[in-house]
């Protein structure tokens, strides 16, 4: 994926993290889903983080959903 996230089964049992730090991407995620800006994240929750960590974030959700496969079943009429 990217350096930038890191899994650690020592660091919150093994949830993909920024690198470096113990912030779960889960955690940065769920404060974008709920409309915070980039500046909020940073100044209100981790003033750790730079504004690319946060973009690595998504582009690491958006990678693990681009690498899901989807198998649809048709729908009876």
């Amino acid at each position: 994926m990217t350096a930038r996230i890191a899994v650690d089964p020592r660091i919150h049992f093994g949830k993909p993290c920024v690198a470096g730090t113990r912030i779960p991407v889960q955690n940065v995620l769920e404060l974008v889903r709920d409309g915070n800006s980039f500046d909020q994240i940073r100044v209100d929750y981790y003033p750790d983080l730079t504004v690319e960590d946060i973009q690595v974030c998504i582009q690491y959700a958006m990678d693990l959903a681009a690498m899901e496969d989807v198998h649809l079943s048709p729908v009876p009429a």
